[in-house]
């Protein structure tokens, strides 16, 4: 360590290129051993150094002291975190600064102690406060909580000690507790947004440092101890649960420390950006399958899992502990109790020499609904008794049948299967399962572990059944009431992303596994050939939906030749709704919502008919059946429906036509542009109609115009008429919802985007916009497929990453090589476009012109 200089006032830059030398000397030493403890107690101790010699060079007041708190307090201060200090003041020096006038010497001295502090490049964040106030304000838990680590630097050791008893005079543990646990509570509601789990918090975010913290800060103020060693020492945990918890910890303190060094900044983010380089320098490689910092996360996850465990554990331990309360008991059976409203074992060792209690305790705990938890000597017990779960525990009879049983249950199953999740219990049950606890996907789209995500399926079809969410999705909870065993659905539930990571196909793979569950666990063979297809095809549906032309006959008649019968069809619709609701929160949307369910009904029919309707001569009825309602004849009509040919009224329901012959009927040859949105149908976004002379360009202009506007969209139709007017409809959605009330937005569009397609200028390219942090770091390889339908036309599958003013791009490219858009599905799945168009041109007979194409595609 370099040696400290003698005037610290007078040589600041000196004295801050010394302090600069010595931390860089304490990072190249932690990259080097990789001991995050080591580098906190150091740093702590550098920083200590500076701080006192300092003080001593400014000759600080004798009656004042000097103390730190916070993280810096309790030794481990880690590179960028803020330096919290507390300048402790006695009676006198209060009665000097609250003087009039105020004592300027000591104002001074103050003033001048921070400032060179900063100088030297010691961020330190500081209050100045006598005893008294120490104690006012420890009615906030922070300070409250700060000052429990106060540490004394340097000054009058008698005030700092008599701080010290005063403020454990004023301790009430049991409030204590309570209010750290709330303060918990209230953090883990705040971190539990879906962005904090692609870049987790490694302080703040359930299961962080934060989380450990809250436990020693309880055990600290109990008296019980600090460390872990100490805390088993009395009990409160066995001496491998403390060896555990502790790797643990140390694994979270290596990540912020390695991060703090990264980012050259306080950052606790586990931000996309150094994702990858965090894993490089911890020696983590990418595989086959998965990439180096999916690798990095799933270590992540799986420590966060254990955290919060021990976390649960060990703040029951200290409830009873604070508490000492003996509720009213009630004996369950042999093996278990209920003591107050938490499930209790009767005996400790209970799980070790009856392992098929485990699941009985599962079971108990959706039986009786008026427990709310395990008491913590249960939870430890649980926590030990992870090892039993093993092949002989599978192949019980029992065990498998008490599984079904749980997922039978009419009440409860989803926090059974969450509890056996959290407490390792499902992932050695299935060991599967197991393989994908923690597993992060980067695609772009899922914002959940793969065994949080399918965690949420089950959820999602138990909201189905659940009377309080029938108003969320009518359809499914409707299907979902009449639908019988519907544990066959959480089974494929549990089984339909299970593959994830392995390489290959997922829904091949993880049917195998589904097959082998079943026989196993003996379901009947309706009921096993159903889930077994159900994750086979469980992608089937929304593909279908999102990427099909829905109004082609031929496309029903192959979805439904797929689906053995109604049962099966319902069975898919469900998951298939759950399975997207639970991949993120941002992809679901009204427009989704429809298509699937547009292609259910569409599909029942069929199965119900043998045959696909009539669908044009029925689609003309209906129109005109609502045109009637509002006093139109056909007579009224009869000149604008002659110019739409059979494809116009395939391709749009009858409500949408009779809205567009409405306001079309008495100008079928206008020479402005005809503008008119109204609130999308779906019951979310807008539907605008465009009609006009055709021109060259319009679909990228109308595109450009929603670009611009920050709306995206999520399916266009494309039509000309016979006498050579364009007649488009899109469905749009706002990307993200403003304060503008929507009768004023669909006022701007409808006299904006006429000017604009009136007066036919160049089109000007709304600005790409900045490439999403996420795409940045995890890039798409675009794709792009051009292949041959059976109507004449092609169609083009286009896989990229999002980005604004994509679609309007897209569609320059296909004016440019004289392509001809008929109609865009657009499926935006996070920063990830998926997006499907019809086309046609001379050119895509030529193989050539065809590459030439793709290239272009692909180059933007």
């Amino acid at each position: 360590m370099a040696a400290l200089l003698p005037h610290p006032y007078d040589n600041v830059a000196a004295l801050r290129e010394s302090l600069r030398s010595d931390r860089t000397a304490l990072e190249q030493s932690f990259l080097k051993h990789n001991n995050a403890a080591r580098l906190l107690a150091a740093h702590t101790r550098l920083v200590d150094r500076y701080l006192r010699h300092v003080w001593r060079q400014l000759a600080m007041p004798d009656r004042i002291a000097l103390a730190a708190v916070g993280g810096y307090g309790r030794c481990k201060l880690y590179p960028r975190s803020d330096i919290d200090l507390l300048i402790l003041l006695d009676a006198e020096s209060e009665k000097l600064l609250a003087g009039h006038p105020p004592d300027e010497a000591l104002q001074q001295q103050l003033h001048r102690l921070i400032g060179v502090l900063w100088d030297i490049g010691l961020e330190v964040g500081h209050s100045v406060r006598t005893v008294a106030q120490c104690i006012n304000e420890s009615a906030d838990i922070t300070v409250q909580t700060n000052l429990l680590e106060a540490r004394l630097l340097c000054g009058n050791k008698a005030l700092f000690d008599e701080l010290c008893d005063s403020v454990q005079q004023h301790l009430d543990l049991r409030a204590f507790y309570l209010a750290k646990l709330q303060e918990q509570q209230r953090r883990h509601a705040r971190y539990a947004e879906a962005d904090y789990n692609l870049e987790p918090n490694l302080k703040e975010s359930p299961g962080g440092l934060r989380d450990l913290q809250t436990v020693t800060w309880i055990a600290r103020a109990a008296g019980l101890g600090t460390h872990w060693s100490e805390l088993a020492q009395i009990g409160l945990l066995t001496a491998a649960e403390a060896r555990q918890i502790a790797r643990h910890s140390a694994l979270l303190a290596t990540l912020r420390t390695r991060l703090h060094y990264l980012a050259k900044r306080h950052e606790d983010r586990l931000l996309f950006d150094f994702q990858t380089l965090l894993a490089g320098q911890l020696g983590i490689n990418a595989s086959a399958n998965r990439r180096a910092s999916e690798h990095l996360m799933q270590r992540y996850y799986r420590t966060k899992l254990a955290v919060r465990q021990f976390n649960t554990i060990m703040l029951q331990n200290l409830h009873d502990y604070l508490f000492g309360e003996t509720p009213v008991q009630r004996i369950l059976n042999e093996r278990f109790r209920i003591v107050g409203t938490l499930l209790d074992i009767r005996d400790e060792q209970l799980f070790e020499h009856t392992p098929e209690a485990i699941f009985e305790l599962f079971l108990l705990m959706e039986q009786h609904g008026e427990l709310t938890d395990l008491s913590a000597r249960t939870l430890r017990a649980l926590w030990r008794a992870q090892r039993r779960v093993d092949v002989s525990f599978r192949r019980n009879p029992l065990n498998r049948a008490r599984f079904m049983e749980i997922l039978s249950q009419p009440h409860g199953v989803l926090h059974a299967l969450r509890r056996m999740n959290q407490y390792g219990i499902l992932g050695r049950y299935l060991p599967a399962f197991g393989r994908i606890v923690g597993q992060m996907q980067h695609d772009l789209f899922h914002v959940y572990t793969v065994d949080v995500h399918i965690l949420m399926v089950v959820r999602n079809l138990r909201r189905f059944a659940a009377p309080e969410y029938a108003e969320e999705i009518p359809l499914c909870s409707k299907l979902m009431g009449e639908f019988a065993r519907p544990e066959v659905l959480y089974v494929a539930g549990l089984f339909h992303d299970i593959a994830k990571g392995r390489g290959g196909d997922h829904s091949q793979l993880g049917k195998k596994d589904a097959r082998a569950f079943c026989v196993q666990h003996q379901i009947n063979n309706a009921d096993t050939s159903l889930i077994v297809w159900l994750v086979e095809h469980h992608l089937t549906l929304s593909a279908t939906a999102q990427k099909q032309d829905l109004s082609d006959p031929e496309v029903i008649a192959d979805f439904a030749a797929r689906i053995k019968n109604d049962r099966y069809l319902v069975a898919l619709y469900l998951l298939t709704v759950a399975d997207v609701r639970a991949t993120n929160p941002e992809i679901w949307n009204a427009w989704k919502a429809k298509l699937m369910e547009d292609l259910f009904w569409q599909t029942r029919r069929y199965l119900s008919d043998g045959k696909v309707a009539d669908r044009l001569g029925e689609i003309r009825r209906a129109a005109a059946d609502a045109l009637n309602l509002y006093a139109l004849t056909p007579d009224a009509y009869q000149l604008l429906w002659a110019q739409l040919d059979d494809s116009y009224f395939l391709d749009h329901d009858p409500q949408e036509i009779a809205w567009h012959t409405r306001l079309l009927a008495f100008k079928v040859n206008p020479a402005a542009p005809v503008v008119k949105a109204r609130l999308s149908r779906a019951g979310e976004g807008l539907q605008v109609m465009v009609y006009c002379p055709d021109q060259r360009g319009l679909f990228a202009r109308i595109c450009n115009f929603f670009a611009r506007m920050n709306y995206t969209i999520a399916e266009a139709k494309i039509h000309t008429t016979r006498h050579g007017y364009a007649l488009d409809s899109f469905q749009i959605m706002e990307a993200a919802r403003g304060d503008t009330a929507y009768r004023d937005i669909m006022t701007y569009i409808e006299f904006e985007l006429a000017q604009q397609i009136a007066q036919a200028k160049p089109i000007v390219l709304a600005a790409p916009g900045r490439v999403s942090r996420q795409l940045k770091h995890f890039p798409i390889n675009a794709e792009a497929e051009i292949k041959p339908d059976n109507k004449g036309m092609y169609v083009l599958s286009l896989v990229a990453g999002d980005r604004p003013g994509l679609l309007a791009r897209i569609a320059l490219i296909l004016d440019r090589h004289n392509i001809r858009l008929h109609r865009a599905k657009i499926n935006t799945l996070g920063s990830r476009a998926e997006d499907i168009f019809w086309i046609s041109g001379a050119a895509l007979a030529q193989p050539k012109q065809t590459d030439a194409l793709r290239s272009a595609l692909l180059k933007d």
